[in-house]
């Protein structure tokens, strides 16, 4: 029988339909980077992008990873932040920033194929921009993501990362920073940190641990095969993750993603990381976290509509599905 199941964040429902999709059920064609002459992120190619923000090398000749503007900005930090309004309607200038994180030289190599410490390295790279970005007051949050495979939203197949700066904290972001304050005045706990609390006890849908990580199926799961990486320490600032959580993080995640590649057939995903707003102190009711989405259903009218998910795969079941690929 169908459930509604409520996320203990922000209060949004789901919808876990009865007849439970397998993995075959979601099979699309497979992301797979083909030789391509020209690409502006291959070694070889760096006047082809803007000039690099920052890089990550082995010697003065090979990078490892670059950072560079995006040639297309969704905003640029170049102006004056400039609030008004017509009538009720409000308006800012698109002052923020847009950066791509160039994840390695290599064409056809994916994140999940590439050594453990050059995954750390993306990590490196994304606390390194936050701590830079923010000293701009203006600036007030920074979404960190990456779209992999054209499903997805990536618009080049060599493997990259991107990152926004916002001068407005997102509608999503507010609204778990709003929840987990709702919960604390009312327990006085972060949430997350008893979700992890429980999680870790029934183990249904824990997929992965480490002494620093977390990964788990979230219970009010949104779409088929959720996951997230949650750190165990209480931290609401991905920015200030010290050196041995970092490196959990990139052990989880690549692990976590060879997983989802073995079980879905190398499918489309997003992943994110949803921290707090940059001008904010610690925050003792919000917990930063990366969220990984494979991109195996679409959005449709009734989600639309409703403001509801329909998630055909229950998480308790996508969790023993990626326990058991292995590492």
């Amino acid at each position: 029988m169908p459930e509604l199941r409520k996320d203990p964040v922000t209060g949004r429902w789901v919808i876990i339909a009865s007849d439970r999709a397998r993995p075959s059920d979601f099979l699309r064609a497979p992301v797979v980077a083909k030789a391509k002459t020209g690409c502006p992120f291959c070694a070889g190619h760096e006047d082809q992008t803007p000039p690099e923000i920052l890089s990550y090398r082995d010697g003065a000749d090979q990078w490892n990873l670059r950072v560079v503007p995006n040639k297309f900005p969704a905003l640029r930090v170049e102006g004056v932040l400039d609030r008004s309004g017509e009538g009720l309607y409000d308006k800012m200038s698109g002052i923020g920033a847009h950066e791509v994180i160039i994840e390695c030289p290599e064409h056809k190599v994916s994140l999940a194929q590439l050594p453990e410490k050059r995954v750390e390295d993306l990590f490196w790279a994304f606390r390194d921009r936050i701590q830079d970005l923010k000293r701009d007051t203006r600036l007030r949050y920074m979404l960190l993501f990456k779209n992999h495979g054209e499903a997805a939203g990536a618009s080049l197949e060599h493997s990259h990362s991107q990152l926004i700066a916002l001068p407005v904290v997102p509608v999503q972001v507010q609204e778990e920073i709003d929840g987990g304050r709702r919960y604390f005045e009312f327990k006085e706990r972060c949430v997350y940190c008893d979700m992890l609390r429980q999680e870790t006890s029934s183990s249904i849908r824990a997929i992965l641990e480490t002494e620093e990580i977390l990964v788990l199926a979230p219970y009010a799961a949104r779409f088929p095969f959720e996951t997230w990486v949650v750190p165990r320490a209480h931290n609401s600032h991905f920015e200030t993750a010290h050196a041995s959580l970092i490196q959990n993080l990139a052990w989880a995640v690549r692990a976590t993603i060879r997983k989802l590649e073995r079980v879905l057939e190398f499918p489309s995903y997003n992943f994110l990381i949803h921290t707090a707003p940059v001008q904010e102190g610690p925050l003792e009711h919000y917990h930063w976290h990366l969220e990984i989405i494979p991109r195996l259903t679409k959005v449709a009218g009734f989600e639309w509509g409703a403001g509801f998910y329909i998630n055909p795969t229950p998480p308790e079941e996508a969790a023993q599905f990626l326990r058991d690929a292995g590492l």
